[in-house]
């Protein structure tokens, strides 16, 4: 009876605690509510099955509970509760997985008109890549990186000159403004995680991965790494600013392109002419 009884409780107090628990979500900043939705529809369906199921123990323990004279039925196969639980099983699991779907199928639905950037994860720093005056991105790869091109920008591409590097600093994005992350690692495996955006995606060396999200509120975000990455892990933590349209057109006035930064500096003394009377 007391076994019973704690597994009732164990019930009671799971619910209590997800109810009245501080402890939730961040507030969201982009377009992917529907993630959120479709983790609360997972819950409940859980939480059901989780509940159903140990209030049954809760049951069985009580009414097959030992008694003096009784002998229990031997029944090895009863078909009508495996149809049953079959069913309910497959109800539930399709219940999960359909909210799932069409979720994933809008994530990775890109929008005609966002704007490409290229997130650079290495061990352990976060750097960037925006589209210049062109709208363009130029190519990029692995095989490029070098101590002068540490983000593997192709030189001989022409639509990456006018291409704006962010190198280990904040990264700003406009509000309301959809954004294709193309996502690249120089090293290891990285995961490029923002909590308010709801968008996160494995970085595979050798890959570009991708997501798409629209910001929808002004502030400062932290990104963090969401894939073991090594030593640094913990510290591999960036900002992600958005702005208003006139704020984001001033930060990205300031920044310098990938020409400017391949240009190399003349250092030296320049020659004066000297005119005698």
């Amino acid at each position: 009876m007391a076994i019973a009884l704690v597994l009732v409780l164990v019930v009671v107090g799971s619910v209590l605690f997800h109810a009245l628990s501080p402890w939730w979500w961040t507030p969201i900043a982009s377009n992917w509510g529907y993630i959120d939705s479709t983790l609360i529809i997972t819950f409940w369906i859980t939480g059901a099955v989780f509940a159903a199921v140990v209030l049954f123990m809760a049951y069985c323990v009580w009414r097959f509970r030992h008694k003096e004279g009784n002998v229990a039925h031997y029944e090895p196969e009863n078909k009508r509760l495996e149809w049953w639980l079959t069913i309910l099983t497959g109800l539930g699991v399709t219940a999960m997985l359909v909210p799932g779907l069409f979720v994933w199928s809008q994530f990775v639905t890109v929008p005609a008109d966002a704007t490409e950037v290229e997130v650079i994860a290495q061990q352990w720093q976060w750097s960037y890549r925006l589209p210049g005056a062109d709208g363009k991105l130029g190519t990029s790869g692995s095989h490029l990186v070098s101590p002068e091109n540490p983000l593997g920008v192709n030189p001989d591409d022409p639509n990456g000159q006018d291409d704006v590097v962010v190198e280990a600093a904040d990264l700003h994005l406009p509000m309301d403004k959809p954004v294709k992350m193309l996502l690249r690692s120089i090293d290891v495996l990285h995961d490029f995680y923002v909590p308010e955006f709801r968008a996160k995606m494995d970085m595979i060396p050798g890959s570009v991965t991708y997501f798409w999200f629209t910001p929808t509120r002004t502030g400062t975000f932290e990104v963090l790494c969401a894939e073991l990455c090594g030593t640094g892990h913990g510290f591999m933590r960036g900002i992600v600013m958005i702005d208003t349209a006139e704020d984001y057109a001033t930060w990205l006035g300031e920044q310098s392109t990938f020409a400017q930064l391949s240009t190399p500096e003349q250092v030296g003394a320049t020659e004066q002419t000297v005119v005698r009377p």
